[in-house]
């Protein structure tokens, strides 16, 4: 099992100012965020409930507490948090073990930092199970620190998570980049102070200081990411 006790990490070579890339899970490295609008249609169907397609938008990124309890509250349904916590961590698990796409470029995007040597953590919203079961297929070794949703007492849109995923890695979290598709973990990472390249899956993010938004992973590489710490003081 992956934990978040950091693996000794190495510095870039040429001294860049950039110290490490954090990079989200759901609909950033995999394309699962859809899975999950599933796996909730789903068990709430089972539960006598139809979930408005409106409330998508609303869900998407968050953490499981603020997603569930608003559908809990939103249909009326008759299920604890924690009791329909298991049901969609395990929908979903069945998903991603019939399939797990990776988002476009991201596996060329993990190769290229690790042959340099950057410092990487995986920072996600998603249970510890979830992330360890992802792991599995994305490579588990790409990785220097993951932290899961519930292993913090406040996860996105809070900015704990990419704070301790910073400190883990010994990096500043201005000297950190941060890759996110959703408006919620856009707020955590920036609320941490890193530079944030947002790459929306589900909703738009608009450009804002300190923020760069691009169509796809496809259009992200090293020496772009390191462009977005040069001039820092």
């Amino acid at each position: 099992m992956t934990s978040t006790v950091p693996a000794p990490v190495t510095r870039t070579a040429d001294g860049s100012a950039l110290q490490a890339v954090l990079l989200d899970m759901d609909g950033t490295l995999v394309d699962t965020e859809g899975f999950w609008w599933d796996a909730e249609v789903e068990v709430f169907a089972d539960l006598g409930h139809t979930l408005d397609e409106t409330w998508r938008d609303i869900v998407v990124g968050g953490p499981m507490t603020r997603s569930a309890g608003y559908l809990i509250e939103a249909t009326g349904a008759e299920i604890t948090l924690a009791e329909l916590t298991v049901l969609l961590n395990d929908r979903f698990e069945e998903r991603i073990a019939q399939s797990l796409p990776l988002m476009p470029g991201a596996e060329r995007l993990l190769n290229e930092l690790a042959a340099h040597n950057v410092p990487t953590a995986l920072v996600s919203a998603s249970h510890r199970r979830i992330i360890d079961r992802v792991l599995q297929s994305l490579g588990a070794d790409r990785f220097a620190l993951t932290v899961a949703g519930d292993e913090v007492a406040r996860t996105k849109p809070h900015p704990d998570p990419y704070l301790l995923a910073a400190r883990g890695l010994s990096a500043h979290p201005a000297r950190c980049a941060v890759i996110e598709d959703t408006a919620t973990g856009v707020a955590a990472a920036e609320a941490a102070g890193c530079r944030v390249v947002a790459v929306p899956s589900v909703a738009p993010i608009a450009p804002a200081p300190g923020r760069t938004v691009v169509r796809s992973l496809e259009e992200v590489d090293l020496p772009f990411l390191r462009t977005l710490i040069t001039g820092l003081n």
